[in-house]
């Protein structure tokens, strides 16, 4: 069995009950085999990317340890994506019933087709880094600094913390 590793993946949905979907998809990822979900960020509303209108985004993250390798955990993100109606491809930054995104894998830094880590976004998009903020503000974002350097770079104008 590989060794475990500390994954942290974003998530995100604007269609439905996005709050709900939000938890059961946390649920569903601390169920991946090989997988334990050790914490999980609050929910934050944020303002949606993009030229398609589309209601406000509900966002999260979680850490999990993970047995599974990088190209495996991601395949299991997208598979747990179709469980909740995803389909792909659909309309760039368009509206979502969810999106999961491996954003770390450890200290792995790595650029091959169909992955990126750390996420190519990671350091630009409050939406991400807030809910990173709250799991480990000194998490290091590999070539990038922390999670809080680059928080302090970012407009984090529209985005709200969920009660």
């Amino acid at each position: 069995m590989p060794v475990a590793v500390l994954a942290h993946v974003g998530l995100g949905s604007n269609l439905g009950d996005s709050r709900a979907t939000i938890a059961q998809a946390i649920q569903a990822l601390g169920g991946l085999p090989g997988c334990e979900l050790l914490i999980r960020s609050a929910d934050y509303r944020s303002p949606p990317w993009g030229p398609v209108p589309q209601p406000d985004y509900v966002n999260a993250a979680v850490r999990l340890r993970t047995r599974l390798t990088a190209p495996d955990l991601l395949e299991a993100l997208l598979a747990t994506e179709r469980a909740f109606g995803r389909i792909r491809p659909g309309v760039r930054w368009g509206p979502r019933t969810l999106d999961l995104d491996l954003l770390l894998y450890g200290d792995t830094v790595c650029d091959v087709p169909h992955l990126q880590l750390p996420h190519p976004r990671i350091g630009s998009r409050a939406f991400v880094l807030l809910p990173l903020a709250d799991i480990d503000p000194e998490l290091e974002v590999p070539g990038q600094g922390t999670v809080a350097s680059l928080m302090a770079r970012v407009d984090a104008t529209g985005c709200e913390r969920l009660g």
